[in-house]
């Protein structure tokens, strides 16, 4: 690993590329007639009473290593969690799934682990999976490589809504485990890796999905905003969600943090880069007022 990229940028990423084009693209968005640009789900009115939620999004470079691995099963699982936990942080409950296969050449079994992964997150959020497509491109992907994108919809009446509008300082933030790097870093992970083996178990465990306990939150708390940690890292997705002139205070010490993230560290990822780009064993966070008992709280809003 001598020579390997020890920050994101390093390795092939940019995070503030992708943020600079979201605000060049926010006037196209807009052009529209579409407003909250840049939130974890779009809204879109269904009719007076109700909206409908989407978002899109893919298990990225995560595939390659889940590949080397046999692991794409777990990946399928990673694209239906992903998306469906996007859905939620606007309030709303997982309606449908949609995804997307793209490679230089289709090999039947692993779209099929792919999507059986995916349908076995759906089934237990409740979530239908109603179709997808596979489009052979070669040219444009690498040999033996393969993308996996997915869109989830849901549903949330006008009044349960969960925006971050009615963040106030003093607001507590929760944090919900998470079951290790979920799906964002990887381009800095497998340079790390190399042609290197490596720990499935340890790199690849699969997205966590949050929808049981975010109900259970909801109906114990009134929860004033939700952020899923994915690219960014926890402060970065709090900011998303929380009104200006606000912004979280975390207490960095106040959970365990999984072990990839000390493998992480070991390989030279330094602390200020770990916050930025992972989720350090926090998945989803949630604003509240007032935290019910037994909740893990990290921070507050100030």
């Amino acid at each position: 690993m001598a020579g390997s990229a020890k920050t994101y940028e390093g390795a092939g990423v940019s995070l503030a590329t992708a943020e600079s084009i979201v605000e060049r693209l926010r006037t196209a968005a807009e052009s529209t007639g579409a407003t909250g640009f840049g939130a974890f789900a779009g809204l879109h009115p269904l009719d007076e009473r109700r909206l409908l939620a989407a978002s899109m999004d893919s298990v990225g470079s995560k595939l390659m290593l889940a590949r080397r691995a046999g692991k794409l099963r777990w990946a399928g699982m990673d694209l239906a969690a992903h998306c469906i936990d996007d859905v939620l942080c606007s309030g709303a409950d997982p309606l449908f799934l949609l995804d997307y296969v793209a490679a230089s050449r289709i090999d039947q079994e692993q779209v099929a682990e792919l999507v059986e992964g995916a349908a076995e997150i759906c089934r237990e959020a409740g979530c239908v999976l109603v179709g997808g497509e596979t489009a052979e491109l070669p040219g444009i992907y690498q040999a033996d490589e393969l993308d996996f994108a997915g869109t989830c919809i849901g549903i949330v009446d006008r009044d349960r809504v969960i925006d971050g509008s009615r963040c106030e300082p003093g607001d507590a933030v929760i944090g919900l485990p998470s079951n290790g790097l979920h799906t964002n870093g990887f381009t800095l992970v497998r340079s790390l890796v190399g042609d290197d083996d490596f720990d499935a178990d340890l790199l690849l465990a699969p997205h966590r999905l949050y929808l049981h306990e975010v109900r259970e939150l909801r109906a114990a708390a009134d929860v004033r905003a939700l952020a899923h940690v994915t690219g960014g890292g926890i402060l970065g997705n709090l900011a998303r969600v929380l009104p200006a002139g606000l912004e979280a205070q975390i207490d960095w010490g106040s959970w365990e943090r999984p072990p990839v993230f000390q493998w992480l560290a070991e390989r030279g990822v330094a602390e200020g880069e770990l916050r930025r780009v992972f989720n350090l064993g926090i998945g989803m966070c949630a604003v509240v007022p007032e935290p019910p008992s037994g909740a893990l709280v990290i921070g507050r809003l100030a």
